[in-house]
């Protein structure tokens, strides 16, 4: 009799003990399996996304392909022309001037997002960039750059989900988004920074 009562009493316990293993195990894989999808989706979300995806329109209101400029280095940068910096034209102009034969250019998308300081039409822009300062890098037409009308390109510009670098907000006009050969954001510059500073020079020079 007491036999079979340890018998009964080893069944038991090796009947409850063995699904716990199973269930520990269960939970295991499904542990690893849930860490194994974090790291694939932040990878994911991680990897560099290009501007060579968008098309633009210029100031004459004609397509501009941004996939034209790849192997170019390009400063993206919004404009104003009755704002404090407008000035940093000039440096824009000498800056694409000394590089424009050395794989890189300058895009500039004038917006009036900013204390109203870009309210003239595409035309009278274009004009207003001509006669004073002398501008022959490729302008676009107006668009808005922060807002609920923003347009895509900045939309990729300023989200890191996007653009696989940082997120950021344009903090007013003539700020610069520096942007590889690949098409890839790789600097952003702050409005009151010279396009011609130091820091941007080094990156339109280097080999990177």
């Amino acid at each position: 009799m007491r036999i079979f009562m340890l018998v009964l009493v080893a069944c038991a316990i090796s009947c409850t003990s063995k699904p716990k293993e199973k269930t520990s195990e269960t939970a295991k894989k499904v542990e690893t399996t849930k860490e194994t999808s974090t790291q694939k989706t932040s990878k994911k979300t991680m990897e560099k996304g290009s501007i060579h995806q968008f098309t633009v329109k210029d100031i004459s209101g004609n397509d501009f392909k941004l996939a034209d400029l790849k192997g170019k280095k390009v400063m993206i940068v919004n404009t104003a022309s009755e704002c404090g910096l407008t000035p940093q034209y000039e440096q824009l102009q000498d800056v694409y001037e000394t590089f424009k034969d050395k794989n890189f250019t300058i895009v500039g998308f004038p917006a009036n997002n900013f204390g109203a300081q870009e309210p003239g039409t595409n035309q009278q822009i274009a004009t207003f960039c001509k006669a004073n300062y002398g501008v022959t890098f490729p302008m676009m037409e107006k668009i808005s750059v922060k807002g609920n009308d923003m347009h895509d390109l900045y939309q990729f510009l300023t989200q890191k989900s996007q653009n696989g670098l940082e997120d950021s907000e344009v903090a007013w006009n003539f700020q610069k988004y520096l942007i590889n050969a690949n098409g890839e954001l790789e600097k952003v510059i702050a409005p009151q920074t010279l396009p011609n500073d130091e820091t941007v020079l080094t990156w339109i020079e280097s080999k990177s």
